[in-house]
Parts: structure tokens; C-alpha cells; sequence
């Protein structure tokens, strides 16, 4: 069904795609090339929400050239008005011979619109070319439409024999300097970033993006922490950056000080003697956040990977031996049997600086 350039180009179009990976949230990453006679006249991605769509940058660089040309999108051309018009109609209207799209988009609104649309209007539609790797790059966004929860990437800075901290609470620090900047990409992609009062007790984190050669366009991710009984003190560095901090407490506290220092503070329900986190994560569903990165202790880390909260790991792990007198990665009292330990899926390993990055899936 798919030929060889097909797939050539559907992967310079998942490429393109990626490039959105810091700015396009709350809308998903797409790209798209534009193919006329074996040759590439158009090229786009969507780079911010409320800005063109991948499908009409490329047009709007193809010109005459796209009329008969094959579009090869990385998800379903959208069929409704939103803040931008439809891109099937605009492909339409533009003449376009064959849309290749690498997935039916989930949302409500498109769900199977756009390519009906697009048949309607003689256009030959082929759909699943690459479709794996697209929902992989949109985890986060088609999880968030499909059942409200954002996907939850947990981050973790270790040493070889899994150590975070030595037992005094000294880290600063554990990895080098490529990977603590790999982090900043990490927090540039997600909406949110979340920690427990306890880090922020300790550490006083920013917990914002800062690297000067990462384009944001001005874009931060909400800082939220989780704090039962309210002990985040209006002083922390975080309230005195761009950006908004949510703080999540339990029960009715004098919230004044910290609302007057720049903070959302709402009241969640109580998980034994912790917020909520699964109302935690429905509420930042609604607020239309696709990826969660936590940076937070071994108590907090723990209680989301037992509760089955925690979708992907991130753990940059440094050529260190830091021996017994330490803290580690997880704090799972609760876990006494091999039965109990969790299975990964490691989808990725690579060198960043002196420093390991395993990215690996939960799969239980």
C-alpha cells in the first residue's frame, strides 16, 4: 500500500513535527510535506497553538505547486473552525491529489471529519503509514482526548548504583552539565512540572526552563506542588519567576500569603494523609496538559509508581558509585516480594555528556 518514499517522506513530515515539540502544547505536534512529481514543494509544522497548522504552512510555501501534489501529514487534516480555519478545506481548495495521513485524529471535533471530507471532495486518503511512531510523538495529547489524564514522565537523577541523594541529602551534583541541560528539554515539552512541599522545603527548586538556547516561545510550564498541609512558604524562589505555580493542598488552610506571592492554591481531596494525585492529574487534564514531568523526592516518586500513576521514566543515571550511606530512587514500603516490582519497556538508551538516559515505559 505505502511505497518507499511514501515512507521518506511521512518521516521528514514526523521530523518537521517534533519541531513543535516546546511550543505546540496544548495542540498536538504536526507536520507535513507536500510532494509533487517526486519532489518536495512544500514543507510545515505547527508551531504554536493559535498559529497556522502544519498543512497551510506547507501550502503556503508550495503555492501553484501544490495542486495534484500528495500531502503526507502526521495526523488527520483537522474538518472544524477553531482558532484557525480547517485545514481540509484548505487542502481542498488548493487542489491536492492524495492526502497520507499517518493517523485518524482522536479529538471529537476531527475524529475521521477531515479525511471524510476529504474523499468527499475526490481526494485519494491513505491512513496508518508510520502510525507508531506519530502516537508515539503525541503520547501525551492523544492520552489527554482519550481519557483526560495527561501522561505522567517521571525524572530521576541517579547514580550507577541507583543513589539520588547521600544520606545527609546531598546531590548538588549527582549528574553533569549535558545532562542537566537535557532536563531543561525535558521541562521545555512538558505543560506541567510537578514536586512534593518536601523538595521544595529542601532544595527551594525554580523548576523552570532557563537554557538561553531553547525556544519557548516565552512559554513555561505550570509549577505544581503538592502540599496536604500547606508549609510552602510564600518566600520560594519559584513565585518569583515567569510562569504559574499551583499549589494543591488538603483541607482549609490560610492560603493569604502565598496567594499574595503569586500562587493558585486549591484544595483537593485527601489520599490517606496525601493529595489526591489522581484529582490532581484529572484537574490538569482539564486544563488541557498533555505531559506531566515529575522532579520530586523518594516518598512522592514512590507512592505515584504503587499507585500506577506514572506512564514513562526518565533516569539519567551517572558513572558513580556513591555506596550505602545514601537515599534511593524510590521509597515503596509496601513492596516485600518480587510480585511486587514493576516491568519496563526500555524504549531508549543513550550517552549524554558522561551520563546514561534510559527512557523506559511501565508495562504493570
Amino acid at each position: 500500500m505505502f511505497s518507499t518514499s511514501d515512507c521518506a517522506h511521512m518521516a521528514r513530515a514526523l521530523q518537521l513535527a517534533a519541531r513543535g515539540a516546546y511550543t505546540a502544547h496544548p495542540n498536538p505536534m504536526v507536520g507535513c510535506v507536500l510532494v509533487r512529481d517526486g519532489e518536495v514543494v512544500g514543507e510545515g509544522w505547527h508551531r504554536k497553538a493559535g498559529e497556522a497548522h502544519a498543512e497551510i504552512n506547507a501550502l503556503r510555501v508550495a503555492g501553484e505547486k501544490a495542486r495534484g501534489a500528495t500531502a503526507y501529514v502526521t495526523l488527520e487534516p483537522c474538518a472544524h473552525s477553531g482558532k484557525t480555519p480547517p485545514c481540509a478545506d484548505a487542502l481542498i481548495d488548493a487542489g491536492v491529489g492524495r492526502v497520507v495521513a499517518a493517523m485518524q485524529d482522536p479529538f471529537d471535533d476531527v475524529s475521521g471529519r477531515g479525511l471524510a471530507r476529504l474523499r468527499e471532495a475526490g481526494i485519494v486518503t491513505d491512513v496508518g503509514l508510520m502510525q507508531a511512531a506519530a502516537e508515539s510523538l503525541n503520547a501525551g495529547f492523544l492520552g489527554r482526548v482519550s481519557n483526560g489524564k495527561p501522561q505522567v514522565r517521571l525524572k530521576i537523577a541517579a547514580s550507577l548504583d541507583g543513589a539520588i541523594a547521600m544520606a545527609s541529602g546531598e546531590s548538588r551534583w549527582i549528574t553533569g552539565p549535558e545532562a542537566r541541560h537535557d532536563v531543561q528539554k525535558q521541562r521545555a515539552r512538558a505543560g506541567a512540572v510537578l514536586t512534593g512541599v518536601g523538595t521544595v522545603l529542601a532544595d527551594d527548586p525554580s523548576l523552570n526552563v532557563r537554557a538561553r538556547d531553547i525556544d519557548t516561545q516565552g512559554l513555561q510550564p505550570l509549577r505544581v506542588v503538592l502540599d496536604s498541609r500547606l508549609r510552602t512558604p510564600a518566600s520560594a524562589r519559584m513565585l518569583a519567576l515567569p510562569g504559574a505555580t499551583l499549589v494543591c493542598c488538603t483541607g482549609e488552610h490560610d492560603a493569604t500569603a502565598l496567594e499574595s506571592a503569586g500562587a493558585e492554591v486549591r484544595e483537593f481531596g485527601a489520599h490517606g494523609a496525601v493529595v489526591n494525585v489522581f484529582e490532581v492529574l484529572a484537574e490538569l487534564g482539564e486544563r488541557e496538559i498533555n505531559e506531566v514531568l515529575v522532579e520530586a523526592g523518594p516518598v512522592l516518586t514512590g507512592y505515584m509508581l504503587d499507585k500506577g500513576l506514572v506512564d514513562e521514566l526518565v533516569i539519567y543515571q551517572s558513572p558513580h558509585i556513591m555506596g550505602s550511606n545514601t537515599r534511593r530512587m524510590f521509597n515503596t514500603p509496601t513492596w516485600n516480594a518480587l510480585a511486587d516490582r514493576r516491568t519496563l519497556d526500555i524504549r531508549d538508551v543513550r550517552r549524554i555528556g558522561s551520563d546514561t538516559r534510559i527512557t523506559a515505559r511501565i508495562t504493570n
